[in-house]
This record gives structure tokens, C-alpha cells and sequence, in this order.
């Protein structure tokens, strides 16, 4: 589907997309909707973030927030859904679009949101280790199952094994600000999510008021998995997102 052209009269649709990996992964995972976008006509840059603070991996967005040109579309998977929903605030930021993704409100961590409607992976006592240090990552003996269920078992194994080390805190740092309180969201709830449950997902987007979409069967990693429908949303709030 390629991107819509302009009406005369009205504002042109966003035609920069900036894409937010979540904790554990880099914004390699984002490549197959990339390629979709990229082929759609849209300008899409992503975010490599450090994973060492919140404020750390807000900053490295608003870095590139900075070199968008013109309105932009902003994409968080996961912890991503945090990241964006800080950052976006950013002036170049039109609409933000929840990944399977948490969206806090000011003064919230997900963390603490996240104990209301407990994960399949955050009942379990043997998931997420943590470092001498205070680094996170997912026991690589369960991530296939519990990130990434609807990926190739040697894809996902790999995965589970270049995990990117997340510091603890990034997940108990209260927000300071909610860009979807003010400005246009789309949520993507994925139906087998272990990682942040289906439930909580749903609450974050009905808060938020987000056009949401339920992708039934999808894993944590449904923007690797099913790249088409999460590329689809996307392409809907550039349309529909105006400055």
C-alpha cells in the first residue's frame, strides 16, 4: 500500500516514521516492517537505545526526533511504549503508535502498572535474571517461549542469546511526561503476549483512547512476526495523524 498523497486541502500526512525497540533487543527486529514502510514510500529511521536509564533512551530518541524533517509518526515496542510516550512530546511528533508496548501517565512506572495485571513471564520465578551490576535480561532457556512463541525456534534462539542487557531501573523510573494525553495514538494489543499482558495492554489503549487493533495468536514479538499488520497501523496513523 503506498503512502497517500497529500489533499489540497489539508495538512500532508506524516511521511517519517521513527521506530522504538523495548528492553532485552535492538531495532534489528524492526527490519521486516521497515522493509514494508520502506517500500511504501515512507522515510523510517530507528532508535538504538542505550538501555542504561529511561532518560538515557529518551534522549537517544529526541536525538533522532531532532533530524526528522517535517510531521513524524513514533513507534514503541514494549518498553519502547514508555520511551515514546516521554519523548513524544517532541514537536516533530504528530502520532504515536503503541507496539504490543506500555503507556504510562506522569508519575507512573511500568513497573508498578505492570504488578495490577501481572504477565504470564512476570508469575514465573525463573525468567528475568539480573546482573551483579543491576542489568536485566531474559532467561535465554525461556525467551523463545515467552518473547518470541511465533518466531522461527532458530530464529528466536538466536535472539534469546544477542539479548541487549537492561538496566533495572529503566522499568521503576516514573514518567515525567505523556505525549499520548495530548496528541493522537494507535495500540496494537498482541493476543499471546507472555511478556506484558493482553489485558493490560487493552487498558493502557482504552485509556489513552488509541484506535487499537487486537492481533489474535501474536507473541511479544509481533512486529517480527507479523510485520504486515503492525506496517498496516502504522501507515494508518501517518494518514490519519495531523500537526
Amino acid at each position: 500500500m503506498a503512502a497517500t498523497p497529500a489533499s489540497e486541502s489539508g495538512p500532508a500526512p506524516a511521511k517519517n516514521i521513527v521506530l522504538v525497540h523495548g528492553a532485552w533487543v535492538d531495532g534489528s527486529g524492526w527490519k521486516p516492517v521497515y522493509d514494508i514502510l520502506v517500500k511504501d514510500g515512507y522515510h523510517v529511521s530507528l532508535v538504538q537505545e542505550p538501555l542504561t536509564s529511561l532518560a538515557d533512551d529518551v534522549a537517544a530518541t529526541r536525538r533522532v526526533l531532532d533530524l526528522q524533517q517535517g510531521p513524524t509518526i513514533l513507534v514503541g515496542h514494549s518498553y519502547g511504549g514508555s520511551v515514546i510516550t516521554e519523548a513524544g512530546v517532541h514537536p516533530n511528533v504528530v502520532g504515536l503508535v503503541y507496539v504490543a508496548a506500555h503507556a504510562p501517565a506522569v508519575g507512573e512506572d511500568e513497573s508498578a502498572l505492570g504488578k495490577r495485571m501481572p504477565s504470564y513471564t512476570s508469575k514465573q520465578s525463573d525468567t528475568i535474571e539480573k546482573t551483579a551490576d543491576g542489568y536485566t535480561y531474559l532467561n535465554p532457556a525461556v525467551f523463545p517461549e515467552d518473547f518470541a512463541a511465533d518466531l522461527p525456534p532458530a530464529e528466536a534462539k538466536f535472539e534469546s542469546h544477542a539479548q541487549m542487557l537492561t538496566a533495572a531501573n529503566v522499568f521503576s523510573t516514573p514518567l515525567t511526561a505523556a505525549a499520548w494525553t495530548y496528541k493522537p495514538s494507535w495500540g496494537i494489543v498482541a493476543g499471546d503476549d507472555k511478556i506484558i499482558s493482553p489485558d493490560l495492554e487493552r487498558w493502557y489503549y482504552e485509556r489513552a483512547h488509541s484506535h487499537t487493533t487486537v492481533i489474535p495468536g501474536a507473541s511479544h514479538s509481533v512486529y517480527e512476526s507479523r510485520p504486515r499488520q503492525v506496517a498496516a497501523v502504522i501507515e494508518e496513523a501517518a494518514r490519519h495523524a495531523r500537526p
